[in-house]
């Protein structure tokens, strides 16, 4: 049957106001938790307020640090005169970074089990392990080697040396303050100190800690070391330091400790043997000679009588760690 062009066009364009008149009606009565369909089914607004719940359900696990006072008012008192917790005082990382809890965890469960100890996390009944882990969850970047350093592999703790309330030594909260606190597990070093020629470690004029990072280093015995990678002994010692032209090879090859002892000796300049020539004579004898017989130096020691009365070797070979002037390191 044949429609006037006209109003097959009018009765289309009806037909469409009908359909987009019906779908906007449907869409004003659609609930608002139902718009922005998601993939999982779940809409936009939907996912926001469950993050906002879940984000105020773990803030509601932290009551706050002076709840943790009216039964802990001593450890509190303890604590807020620390710089330790000055720090947990930043509120950008939130309840959990904060007071007593920032390192003990939500104390909500624990308050409300009337004091239940297995509600919070006790350092004291803690493995290493766990409370290593605690501790560098925020002091990893100023202690990075610790867990390959040789106290990690011992299984020592964080709190074997520090403790946030019963300190000793302010500085870092150790429980007592150096070098009795080294000596405590390092016992055979206490006697080195006693020598008659010592580093002044007991009289306080140097600690431990100047030489040795007890957090690890890359370095044996967990030595600190200078900028430039030689021994820590020369952060002192800048005289022996160097560069030299002629530099004497066993100290880039086994470093000071092939000649002096650190910690203390009986011997004037912390030597390890008393007899100066017997020392030298240790690397310039025959036997080396041999093994290099095309050394510019004269390895296997001078010819001239090494008697004990007979002078010792630094009263001419004087610039013993190195040398500007000549190879054989004479003034």
């Amino acid at each position: 049957m044949w429609i006037n062009p006209r109003i097959r066009f009018f009765v289309l364009l009806s037909f469409l106001y009908l359909f987009c008149s019906a779908s906007l009606v449907s869409h004003a009565q659609q609930p608002a938790g139902e718009k922005n369909l998601q993939p999982g089914g779940a809409s936009s607004s939907t996912a926001k307020t469950e993050s906002k719940t879940a984000a105020a359900s773990d803030d509601s696990k932290y009551v706050g640090s002076d709840t943790c006072k009216t039964c802990h008012e001593d450890l509190y008192n303890s604590s807020a005169k620390t710089p330790h917790w000055k720090t947990t005082l930043d509120t950008k990382g939130g309840p959990s970074h904060q007071g007593c809890e920032g390192c003990h965890g939500p104390g909500a469960d624990h308050v409300n089990g009337g004091g239940d100890k297995s509600k919070i996390f006790l350092f004291e009944q803690a493995s290493a392990k766990q409370v290593n882990a605690r501790c560098l969850t925020c002091h990893a970047a100023a202690h990075p080697n610790f867990e390959r350093s040789a106290h990690g592999h011992a299984k020592v703790s964080c709190t074997d040396c520090h403790s946030p309330h019963a300190f000793k030594s302010e500085a870092n909260l150790l429980k007592t303050s150096q070098p009795q606190l080294c000596y405590s597990c390092h016992t055979e070093v206490k006697p080195a100190f006693a020598q008659p020629f010592h580093h002044k470690v007991d009289e306080g004029l140097l600690s431990c800690s100047d030489c040795h990072d007890p957090h690890g280093t890359f370095k044996a015995k967990q030595l600190k070391s200078t900028a430039d990678q030689n021994a820590i002994c020369t952060k002192c010692h800048a005289e022996t330091a160097g560069p030299f032209v002629f530099e004497h090879p066993v100290i880039k090859a086994e470093g000071c400790v092939a000649c002096h002892s650190p910690h203390g000796s009986p011997n004037p300049r912390l030597l390890n043997v008393s007899n100066l020539n017997t020392l030298c004579l240790g690397c310039h004898n025959a036997t080396n000679l041999k093994a290099f017989p095309n050394a510019v130096s004269e390895q296997g020691g001078p010819v001239h009588n090494q008697a004990a009365q007979y002078t010792p070797c630094t009263n001419c070979h004087s610039q013993i760690h190195g040398s500007n002037a000549t190879y054989n390191f004479f003034r």
